[in-house]
């Protein structure tokens, strides 16, 4: 299922207030992404080169905190998102002495027109309608010793959910997304894992989804009925003795530097 850009503004605007306290997995899968960046120090998209970024996807400011925290030689700061009024939840949260810029809009339509030392993006890109069209757009304005860092969510993802309510987003595998790279990038970096959250029960699960802005598809048409079949199905399937319900996130770590006429 594509989702409606306007439905993903409108339930992470809803969950402005909520999103930083219930957004555990969004946090660590930004913290990871950083640890790979800070890895590859010392190839050609050395982390110390870093000074211009775009990041794309920005939310609440979970990855721009840590990004700013762990490169502060970064002078040029970009940030885009959906939702407008996460601009001056930026403001208020970040601190940056370089030129801030927060870019409104829909990253698949909106134009660029710097180039970056580093792109990057946090549990963003699953939303896309044209993952390829963006990446093509995205190699223009990489600079050419520079870097594309993302994490994106995989097929397994939230796989309870699409289970019991045939409700999903279309994920891409990590081949797939490797293979539409690979014509303007070469891959420094593919890793993805599969991560267990555990909940009291399924109603949490639902809460914490619409807490976190994740159940931008819309509402599964819940009758009182229909409610009740789903939690008893949840609690059937995927209880786990000892620990409660389980919700499945799977994401996927992309690390790639631009190709050029010496990489063919």
């Amino acid at each position: 299922m594509k989702p409606e850009k306007k439905q993903i503004l409108e339930s992470f605007a809803r969950a402005m207030a909520t999103y930083d306290s219930h957004a555990v997995i969004q946090g660590k899968v930004a913290e990871q992404l950083l640890r790979l960046i800070k890895a590859h120090n010392g190839q050609k998209c050395s982390g110390q080169k870093i000074r211009s970024v775009l990041e794309i996807g920005c939310c609440t400011g979970v990855l721009t905190e840590k990004l700013i925290a762990s490169h502060p030689q970064i002078n040029l700061l970009h940030v885009n998102d959906l939702v407008p009024d996460f601009k001056d939840v930026l403001e208020e949260k970040i601190c940056f002495s370089g030129k801030f810029s927060f870019l409104s809009g829909d990253i698949e339509t909106i134009e660029l027109t710097t180039c970056y030392d580093l792109i990057i993006s946090s549990s963003t890109f699953h939303w896309l309608h044209d993952f390829k069209a963006l990446s093509r757009k995205l190699f223009t304005r990489t600079d050419i010793e520079g870097m594309l860092a993302f994490s994106i969510y995989g097929p397994n993802n939230l796989a309870e959910i699409r289970t019991l309510t045939s409700r999903g987003l279309e994920y891409l595998t990590m081949a797939e997304i490797v293979a539409m790279l690979e014509s303007d990038f070469v891959i420094m970096e593919a890793v993805q894992s599969l991560e267990y959250y555990y909940f009291p029960d399924p109603l949490a699960v639902l809460k914490h989804l619409r807490l976190t802005g994740v159940n931008a598809l819309g509402g599964a048409g819940w009758t009182k009925k229909k409610l009740q079949v789903f939690v008893d199905k949840y609690n059937r399937d995927f209880q786990i003795t000892g620990k409660g319900v389980r919700l499945t996130y799977h994401p996927i770590y992309i690390l790639a530097r631009p190709l050029s006429k010496r990489d063919s």
